[in-house]
């Protein structure tokens, strides 16, 4: 069989998307064009492998092979790949030594997002006799508690603000996302009522909108009614944020026809505008629930009112037709980002290589690896995941190896996402030792597991008949979710 490949040069075919209709297969939009190349060159990944011979592949399903002898790229013009020189080290001309201040230093845990360190340089700079409060330097220290789980310490400090005497409605407001980031809502709403009694800290429609989006989070929609009333009380309209992040709660909590309302106001406002985040937060909606003709009907209506569609909703649509395996819409979405010169990005790339992966068409996933990295696109985790399924598919057992290797080399941060996919490809390959090898290797590295890792290796212990292993894992797997639940409570300040 001649062997086909991406079309990365082919001309474009001149119809464009009508916005007042969305392509149907049936449009001269879809066509595809099938053609034939040599056989594809050594890829980056495949420089890696350190073992000489290739095993045989797996048969894959017929309906497979149709996915790579179809398909992509037509109207990219392929940007040649060139062989990177080494860069001859140069020496340096002084080593110098450098004083950083406290401050600085400060600065410097916080962008590296070492929580406790950046307390305990806290507490030494507000020790100084040169301190001065700064806003912005407790805004950075509890929007990272926040986000490092410990909105408990963030409630801690934000008390010394009133001894500072550095207090304004963005702290609290920090504070409120710092709570709501943690499900906290209660502790939230108690914030709020707070500030409404400083009359230099009153809430405003940011404070609001987090709220509100938290309810809608914890289903509390009851909740929702009684601060949208109190923010309206105060004469705080809602805004085009306000209601798209009330969308994106209401779509996850499966209330569509909530979520229709809004958009329907939205569409009649005159001061309240739908954006592109709009149509991003609808059509993500019904692409996550995996409602096709809601997805694009939405986009017709969203299209209609004049929203041009950016980058981020090409790619939402190319999620939503990759996952379904809806490749001919993903080659129109393509040819339409083309025409709109709107550039590819590494999302793009990752829904085509994870669309060969899934078809376990090893050959045109490396190709499309290949000119993603020509065109300077950084990979990410996300792709080496999708490099490591494609190989597992495709049998082929020593590239997943060299995909880890590739991911060391691009310093591309080994989380359980990425543990998960090597853990399952050792599975597949039946190759145990090296799944074990890797699990441990995940906890020496402190990346911690999750339901995927022990389902995964429970499986293919019970495969092996390897009972008192999986005995080992169960037990592993209680005490993991024991841990989680104790790092939820609060826990003593190290002020104290």
């Amino acid at each position: 069989m001649v062997s086909m490949s991406l079309c990365l040069s082919s001309s474009i075919i001149p119809s464009p998307i009508p916005h007042s209709k969305f392509p149907t297969t049936q449009d001269p939009f879809f066509r595809v064009t099938r053609f034939s190349v040599p056989a594809a060159s050594k890829t980056s990944v495949s420089g890696y492998s350190t073992r000489k011979p290739a095993p045989k592949t797996k048969t894959r399903n017929p309906k497979d092979k149709e996915f790579s002898q179809t398909l992509f790229f037509e109207g990219m013009e392929e940007t040649p790949i060139k062989k990177k020189k080494k860069k001859k080290k140069e020496k340096r001309k002084s080593d110098k030594f450098w004083v950083h201040t406290l401050p600085e230093v400060l600065n410097y845990h916080i962008h590296k997002k070492d929580w406790v360190i950046a307390l305990e340089l806290f507490d030494m700079l507000r020790g100084q006799p040169y301190y001065q409060p700064r806003q912005d330097t407790y805004m950075k220290l509890i929007v990272l508690l926040g986000k490092s789980g410990q909105p408990h310490r963030a409630n801690e400090l934000f008390n010394s603000i009133h001894e500072d005497g550095c207090q304004s409605t963005e702290l609290y407001t920090a504070l409120i996302i710092a709570y709501c980031r943690n499900n906290l809502v209660d502790e939230a709403l108690s914030i709020l009522d707070e500030m409404m009694n400083i009359p230099d800290c009153q809430p405003d429609i940011l404070t609001y909108s987090t709220l509100m989006k938290a309810l809608v989070d914890a289903l509390k929609f009851e909740m929702v009614e009684l601060v949208y009333d109190k923010m309206v009380e105060r004469s705080i309209m809602p805004t085009t944020l306000t209601q798209n992040l009330l969308l994106s709660g209401l779509g996850k909590a499966g209330r569509f026809d909530e979520m229709e309302k809004i958009v329907s106001s939205m569409l009649e406002s005159t001061t309240c505008k739908p954006d592109v985040w709009t149509m991003n937060a609808v059509i993500g909606i019904f692409r996550d629930e995996g409602q096709i003709e809601m997805m694009e009907k939405w986009y017709e209506k969203f299209c209609s009112f004049g929203i041009q569609p950016q980058r981020s909703t090409f790619n939402i649509l190319m999620g939503a037709y990759s996952k379904n395996r809806m490749y001919e819409k993903m080659s129109s979405v393509m040819q339409c980002m083309h025409k709109e010169k709107c550039p590819w990005t590494t999302p793009t790339y990752n829904f085509v290589i994870e669309a060969f992966a899934d078809a376990g068409d090893a050959a045109n996933m490396e190709r499309a690896f290949d000119q993603m990295a020509a065109e300077g696109l950084k990979a990410d985790t996300k792709t080496i995941c999708c490099l490591i399924n494609g190989y597992a598919k495709a049998g082929i057992f020593y590239k997943v190896m060299s995909s880890v290797v590739l991911a060391k080399k691009l310093q591309i941060h080994m989380n359980t996402s990425l543990y998960n996919a090597v853990i399952s490809a050792c599975a597949k390959e039946d190759s145990l030792i090296e799944m074990e090898r890797f699990f441990n290797r995940m906890k020496e590295k402190e990346c911690q597991p999750d339901e995927t890792t022990y389902s995964v290796m429970i499986e293919a212990y019970r495969k092996a008949n390897m009972n008192d292993k999986i005995h080992y894992l169960e037990q592993e797997k209680q005490m993991m979710i024991s841990d989680e639940k104790s790092l939820n409570e609060p826990q003593e300040t190290i002020f104290d």
